[in-house]
């Protein structure tokens, strides 16, 4: 493989994957209040909404090194699939609860008044939550990619060894 492909498709998937979050931030906040809104309560937020929208396009971008093998071959990925989904998923949540209280000023008829007073009750946490599970799925694949280096590596050596 192509040294410009092995950047190439995680620094994409990470970019999207970053990009994707937070086109979800802002569309939820601009679509409940204004775009100014949005700016302004990412602007209130940025000390924890930018290190989640990151953290989430690094983990995607792991993600993709491991699934594509693309450093070295791996030959198991754990549970990286199910621990980059929950930490999007956290992430995700962590944002809609952010902004969620605002959806209701615009549906009120919907009868998401108490949900969304639990949500906004506990934004900070479910934020922290969700970088936390972020941090947790980097540290892992990182793990994963140590291993199989080190297994990659042995296999060579005794591969030389043996000629």
């Amino acid at each position: 493989m192509r040294l410009s492909k092995r950047f190439l498709w995680p620094l994409g998937a990470g970019l999207a994957g970053s990009s994707l979050l937070a086109l979800l931030y802002f569309g939820l906040v601009s679509w409940a209040e204004s775009p100014q809104h949005a700016l302004n309560l990412f602007w209130e937020d940025r000390w924890i909404v930018v290190p989640i929208i990151l953290g989430f396009g690094v983990q995607v971008a792991l993600y993709t090194i491991l699934k594509k093998g693309l450093f070295v071959p791996v030959t198991h990925t754990g549970p990286s699939g199910a621990l980059t989904g929950a930490g999007g998923g956290m992430s995700t949540a962590a944002m809609v609860a952010c902004c969620a209280h605002h959806v209701t000023d615009v549906l009120p008829i919907l009868g998401l008044t108490a949900a969304a007073t639990f949500l906004a009750e506990y934004r900070l946490a479910f934020m922290l939550v969700g970088l936390g599970t972020t941090i947790l799925g980097i540290i892992y694949m990182v793990v994963i990619l140590i291993k199989e280096r080190r297994q990659a590596l042995q296999f060579i050596a005794a591969a030389v060894e043996a000629v």
